[in-house]
């Protein structure tokens, strides 16, 4: 009789205590800085590949324009660098959610091969800067016959 009077939340143990945990568990699944980088602002998301010519670095930048971006190369890191303006302020309008983020942002990637700095060459469409870094030529090995 006085198990049915009993709360349910004290009879089954808690699996876990959602305002506690869920932090710990975004840290994890997305690092200190999150998607958005610390603070909340616009941290841009990246890829990149190697071929056996290049090394490709996409970045995505929507509602930026080319001149908002500076891309340099220094010591084998790529930085990119550029900010990310609000739009103009709308009045007579009351905003129940803004997701956008805006302002600056600084990246760096070490690159995973040597590149010829004086070939870079950078394009910026559809809201996506794309980045071709040609490798360097490296002495290719010489094959020696053994007799």
């Amino acid at each position: 009789m006085t198990r049915g009077l009993t709360p349910w939340t004290t009879r089954f143990p808690r699996l876990f205590e959602l305002e506690g945990e869920w932090p710990k568990w975004m840290t994890e699944m997305l690092g200190s800085e999150g998607m958005f980088g610390r603070d909340g602002r616009f941290l841009p998301e990246a890829n990149i590949a190697e071929t056996d010519k290049a090394v490709e670095v996409t970045v995505e930048l929507p509602g930026m324009k080319p001149e908002d971006v500076k891309v340099e190369l220094r010591e084998g890191t790529l930085w990119i660098t550029g900010e990310k303006r609000e739009e103009k302020e709308e009045t007579g309008k009351t905003f129940h959610r803004v997701e956008r983020r805006v302002g600056s942002f600084r990246r760096g990637f070490a690159l995973p091969a040597e590149v010829e700095e004086d070939q870079v060459d950078a394009k910026f469409e559809g809201g996506v800067l794309h980045i071709t870094l040609p490798k360097a030529e490296k002495v290719a090995p010489k094959q020696i016959v053994v007799k």
